[in-house]
Formats: C-alpha cells, structure tokens, sequence
C-alpha cells in the first residue's frame, strides 16, 4: 500500500532522515519506534505531504506522490492524526469534526461518518456543542481520531497518540487503534511508548538518529535483547 524508498531530509543542514526505507502493507500495523529526535516525526509528516524531502520517494498504490501537497495526500486516502492533537480550540466538537470531511472523498458521507464517530466515541456526542478548547486531554485526542475519520482514510498516521494522557486513556487510544485496523484501515503508529506500540504491531522499524537501525516483527523486536536494553530498560 505504502512504500517509502532512501528518504532523506534535513532542517538547516541538519540531517533529520538519511536513507530511510519502510514497507506499508495493506491492513497492517507498521510501528515506527525511536527515541526523542530520532526523526520519527519527520518521517510522518514527508509521507504526509508536509515536507519535501531532499532526496527518496513514496509510493501509494505504486503512484509516485513525493513532494505532493498535504491536502492532495489527504484526497488520496491518507489520514493523519498529528502529535500535540492540533484541534481548532475555539470551534466546537461539531465544527471540528466536520472540517475534517471538507475534503472531496468525504463530503458525500458526511452525515454518516459524522454518525460513525458519534457511536465510536459517546463523549463526543455528549459535547458535540461544547468548545473543543475545553474539552480533557483525552477527550481532544478522541476528537482528534474522529476528525481524521470524517476524512474516510484508508491509513492514518498516528504520530505520538498516547502523548500527556493518564495510563488509563492511554490503553483507549491502544484500543481504539486496534479496533480501527480490525475494521480495515491500515495503521502507521509512531511512538515513544515502544513495548505497547510493538505488542499491537504486526511489523515494526526502529529509528535511530534518522537511519533504520532494526525491522522486523513487533514480537520479534519485542523480544530483541537490544530493543529491550534500549528502550525498555529490562
């Protein structure tokens, strides 16, 4: 579905991704793990169209879309659910939810992806006139997903979903991710929270200092002496 071949990007002349190359297979949940500044966060927004990478290519559906504009992604099919939620504070849950299907693939189902995501999230639907600036933090990452969905992606990018929620909420997002890809849509979860994210993966990459440093499994990287010294501290 997805295939990004020998990325390369910098910010100031420094390199953020360098050589990079990662396999997106249909219905799959694809981690990309990593420390802080590994270049997770760069890798999602090139595949979204918010960066030109220097050199490299990606591929959807074996069509070349390297460099192609953010809102062009978007209508192809790719979703994204940004790190930090990036919702619009001053407009309510409703108004958030329905710029998300301002795009041409969504605005004929608007109506029922707008039903969709009111029966996936209740909460939302209880404050569907409340501004979203008020709402918790778990809740706004809800709105979040559900924003995205109202676009009717085929993939979403989650880049840092669990970021500031309670360990509660945090196994809600987990979950929902999950519930998401057993309904069909392909995942690509970056994430700091390396054990979760590789116990939900089918395959998973880890990124250091902007190269792929291990690929594999999410159990096999799991169970890896390196991933486990490394990044979970066992």
């Amino acid at each position: 579905m997805l295939s990004v071949s020998q990325l390369d990007f910098d910010y100031a002349g420094v390199r953020a991704l360098s050589g990079v190359s990662i396999e997106v297979g249909s219905g799959e949940i694809v981690a990309i793990v990593g420390a802080n500044g590994a270049g997770k966060t760069s890798l999602i927004r090139a595949i979204a169209g918010m960066l030109v990478p220097r050199a490299g290519c990606v591929h959807w559906h074996g069509q070349d879309i390297t460099g192609w504009p953010s809102h062009r992604v978007c209508e192809l099919g790719i979703g994204q659910v940004a790190e930090g939620r990036q919702i619009f504070p001053s407009l309510t849950v409703e108004e958030n939810l329905r710029i998300g299907a301002m795009i041409a693939r969504a605005r004929t189902q608007e109506s029922a992806h707008l039903t969709r995501v009111f029966a996936m999230f209740p909460r939302l639907a209880e404050r569907r006139r409340q501004v979203a600036g008020t709402l918790s933090g778990g809740e706004q990452q809800m709105l979040a997903i559900g924003r995205c969905l109202m676009g009717a992606p085929e993939l979403i990018l989650f880049d840092e979903p669990s970021l500031g929620l309670s360990p509660a909420l945090v196994q809600e997002v987990f979950a929902t991710i999950q519930s998401l890809n057993r309904e069909g849509i392909t995942i690509v979860l970056v994430e700091q929270n390396v054990a979760q994210s590789l116990r939900l993966a089918h395959r998973a990459y880890v990124l250091e200092t902007g190269q792929i440093a291990m690929a594999g499994t999410g159990a096999a990287l799991l169970a890896d002496d390196r991933v486990r010294q490394a990044y979970l501290a066992l």
